[in-house]
């Protein structure tokens, strides 16, 4: 990231819509409280009429523990890539429901067929286990390839902050079980939790968690709260599967497409992740989300800065997952 001397001021839009959105107070919030409001506010724009697609289908996809719900969205019926989708939402919350604007967008910029996939969540089921189901439905859904994109060249997987973690970490597994993948969209994704977000020095790596700790909806504390959620033991954080910046080598992973956002906790490990790429020989395409807030995938509809740099990355993921292996 540039130095802040030249950084975009934050959207305006975006500023007005910051105290109206949920997750906000860790002191009150339990994973339950966590989940009802983020489907509250997938609910508050049920007048809205979602972006149309051709199909949606409510499927099974095998998961690292048995089958998981997810949801299918295709246009037409040619031949397409497949792009297995996972959830934002601090691993906890989000669901099929809160994220489906997110897919249909997804399907309708890139001609995907996107599968959004219903992983188990904490703290109901810890780490590893949100990752497993993502690993095992990603590998199940590109064996079956004939029954969704129908075409083993055009691969990928997508996610938005720790659907973004779960992402990164597919590609990883995917590259090391020999699944070849065109692409990787990773959205604001979460890079690296050792620490837990509440360590000063490893806190100190990204300034972003200081500068951007509160006052733009995702905060720090809550990032911390979430941490402590998915993760049983505090030594986890320096595992890949949580934490994809450690991973011991990124070569040989797909072209990916890093989204950040200016004003985001976050920012600093996602554009880590993408110089770490970049310098392990993978493609890679940053788009720093100037003047955005985490999140801003789904605040297309109120926000033109956030349609345009949203519809800007999933254009390129397109152009990736066109090109094919």
């Amino acid at each position: 990231m540039e130095g802040p001397a030249m950084a975009a001021p934050l959207d305006p839009v975006i500023a007005q819509i910051i105290p109206l959105l949920p997750l906000r107070d860790p002191t009150t919030m339990t994973p339950q409280s966590a989940r009802d409001s983020l489907r509250a506010l997938a609910a508050a724009r049920a007048a809205v009429p979602p972006p149309p697609v051709d199909t949606v289908q409510d499927i099974k996809v095998k998961g690292g523990a048995g089958p998981l719900d997810a949801r299918l969205y295709r246009i037409g019926s040619d031949p397409a890539p497949t792009v297995v989708f996972f959830h934002g939402g601090g691993w906890v919350a989000g669901d099929l429901e809160t994220h489906d604007r997110q897919a249909r967008n997804l399907a309708i910029e890139t001609g995907a067929v996107v599968v959004s996939v219903d992983y188990r969540r904490p703290p109901e089921t810890r780490f590893p286990g949100a990752f497993e189901d993502a690993f095992a439905a990603a590998r199940d859904i590109f064996n079956r390839v004939a029954e969704f994109g129908g075409d083993a060249k055009r691969l990928g997987v997508a996610g938005d902050s720790a659907g973004g973690n779960l992402a990164a970490a597919t590609a990883i597994a995917c590259r090391d079980a020999g699944i070849k993948l065109a692409a990787q969209l990773l959205v604001y994704p979460v890079t690296d939790v050792a620490g837990h977000y509440a360590d000063a020095r490893e806190n100190a790596r990204f300034p972003s968690r200081a500068e951007n700790a509160d006052g733009y909806f995702l905060s720090r504390a809550v990032m911390e709260w979430f941490c402590g959620h998915y993760l049983a033991d505090p030594g986890h954080g320096a595992d890949w599967r949580v934490s994809p910046l450690r991973a011991a080598s990124l070569a040989g992973l797909a072209p990916a497409i890093v989204a950040t956002a200016s004003f985001d906790p976050l920012r600093d490990e996602g554009a880590a992740y993408a110089r770490a790429l970049e310098a392990a020989g993978v493609r890679v395409k940053h788009h720093e989300g100037p003047g955005l807030i985490h999140g801003y995938f789904g605040l297309g509809d109120a926000s033109d800065v956030a349609r345009a740099e949203a519809q800007r990355a999933r254009a390129d993921f397109k152009a990736l997952l066109a090109r094919g292996i």
